[in-house]
């Protein structure tokens, strides 16, 4: 998949953008004139070498071992950012391991806008290493998480790295951290089709990758996102297990009267997710009650009357039967 994706030869490396000065890459400069030291130290050396000389990266194997036991991974995607991408992988988790036999882990990969620690309740928790590896925060007994959240100083701190930097910790949190047996790894990823995404997707390769659940809103502007997201996943041949339309409707508490804050002028992720031909999961209302949980650290379950229960259970259940008729 990784010379699908990137192309073969130094041409198509996908640091390239971040790494070259006038299209003098260093990687053909230490090719040409034995400049070793060009490339040095980039955690994409292997690739590189494996696009030209046919030699496998050898984290790939790691990664494999390492993620053996895990039955399912699913991206959460969405082209668009500001969607709710973050939110609904926390409801997806927390609704699937409200069965206490289903275990689930988080990977939050959006390394420079990591909300996962704050939307669980645990960022003041710290990575600890053990001789398996780096423990994952367990949220619950059956729901545990990683993010670069946990790694740094404080909630505040800026993340200010290239691409290269990313993926090497992104590969990290794939071989280094020591999972276990998992029915699902929830993988959060960034808004685009950019480094990560593209690391993402060639990491796992040879996993139990199932797929991506894309995240919209019903506005035209968003949609136009999405649909790039949906081609970027035909492009990589990744499966789309659906389409979830978020912040639908908003619901006055009081009154009870519904209003479309996100008017879908063009029909709405419904309708887009016909025209491209990908399967649709539900929709989610715009719901204070999830708002005041992302703030407050709370798991949303757990607030009495959560009026958007119905909607939540309702798309998990189209998730967990999509993968299952993928599996068979």
């Amino acid at each position: 998949m990784y010379s699908k994706i990137l192309g073969r030869g130094i041409d198509h490396c996908s640091t390239q953008p971040n790494c070259h000065k006038n299209g003098d890459c260093p990687g053909v400069r230490s090719t040409n004139a034995g400049n070793a030291e060009a490339c040095a130290g980039c955690p994409n050396q292997q690739a590189c070498s494996s696009a030209k000389n046919d030699i496998p990266d050898p984290d790939i194997e790691k990664i494999k071992g390492n993620l053996s036991l895990i039955k399912n991974i699913v991206l959460i995607l969405s082209g668009k950012g500001g969607v709710g991408k973050s939110t609904f992988t926390s409801l997806l988790a927390q609704m699937l391991t409200e069965d206490d036999t289903i275990n689930v882990g988080v990977l939050d990969i959006d390394l420079c806008g990591p909300s996962m620690p704050r939307i669980f309740g645990v960022e003041k928790e710290k990575v600890h290493i053990s001789g398996y590896g780096w423990s994952p925060v367990y949220v619950d007994e059956n729901l545990s998480m990683i993010s670069v959240g946990f790694l740094l100083k404080g909630p505040e701190e800026a993340v200010i790295w290239r691409g290269p930097k990313k993926n090497g910790l992104i590969k990290q949190f794939l071989k280094d951290v020591d999972w276990g047996a998992l029915d699902y790894l929830l993988v959060d990823t960034p808004p685009g089709t950019s480094d990560e995404h593209i690391s993402i997707t060639s990491y796992l390769q040879g996993t139990s990758l199932r797929g991506a659940v894309i995240v919209t809103t019903p506005q035209e502007e968003a949609l136009l996102d999405v649909r790039k997201q949906i081609n970027f996943c035909k492009k990589i041949n990744l499966p789309v297990i659906g389409v979830v339309e978020n912040m639908n409707v908003f619901v006055c508490p009081k009154c009870k009267v519904p209003s479309e804050i996100f008017p879908p002028n063009t029909g709405g992720a419904e309708k887009m997710a016909g025209e491209m031909k990908v399967p649709f999961l539900g929709r989610i209302p715009l719901n204070t009650d999830i708002g005041r949980g992302c703030d407050e650290g709370r798991l949303f379950l757990k607030v009495d009357d959560f009026s958007a229960l119905e909607y939540i259970s309702a798309i998990t259940e189209n998730f967990v039967n999509n993968i299952a008729a993928g599996n068979n």
